[in-house]
């Protein structure tokens, strides 16, 4: 069975939004004064060298105008290369493959996606999927890349009324620009004294 892990740049604060996705955000890309060779090479480890994705459509679409023009590199060779799984009621306009788009039922068409053969899935941003991920046991692994900034409004990671859960720690990285890197194990329901 394939694993599922869930991939997140985070602000101190929990904002997960950057550019592209929202016209009225006031930050743009506020990840770029931190990316270093250092923090690439870690999320590249962490991805892997072979996977596929899981994406929400909004992600798709804004991921979709810049990786496939984008320069050969590890990151950009990985992510065009990779099954494209997406979320939407428009399947048949997905241009960026190799894509398919998930059927009406997404819980049951993940479970079938886990299922196959083939190398672990991520899901990157796509906050809507995040939660309900969650709550239906589907994503073993959270890697959070947390940046030293409180952002103070955007769209956050787990949306008001997700599922209480309980993670353990794999491990914990830290760069020299002040980013974190924490991978997480799902524990499952929440533990409490």
């Amino acid at each position: 069975m394939r694993k599922l892990k869930i991939i997140e740049h985070i602000s101190l604060d929990g904002v997960i939004q950057t550019s592209g996705e929202d016209d009225d955000f006031p930050y743009g890309d506020w990840t770029a004064p931190y990316r270093t060779p250092a923090g690439r090479d870690a999320i590249l480890a962490a991805q892997g060298a072979s996977f596929d994705l899981l994406l929400g459509r909004r992600t798709y679409d804004i991921w979709s105008l810049y990786w496939p023009k984008a320069p050969s590199s590890p990151m950009a060779d990985g992510l065009n290369a990779a099954t494209k799984y997406i979320a939407t009621h428009r399947p048949d306009s997905l241009e960026w493959g190799p894509s398919e788009g998930l059927g009406p039922d997404i819980i049951e068409d993940i479970r079938r996606i886990k299922s196959l053969d083939g190398p672990d899935l991520i899901l990157w941003g796509s906050s809507t999927l995040t939660s309900t991920l969650l709550e239906h046991g589907l994503a073993e692994e959270v890697l959070l890349i947390v940046y030293p900034v409180l952002l103070g409004t955007g769209k956050r990671f787990f949306t008001e009324g997700t599922s209480a859960r309980s993670f353990e720690l794999v491990s914990t990285q830290a760069m020299p620009s002040g980013i974190i890197l924490t991978t997480y194990k799902v524990a499952g329901p929440l533990k409490t004294g």
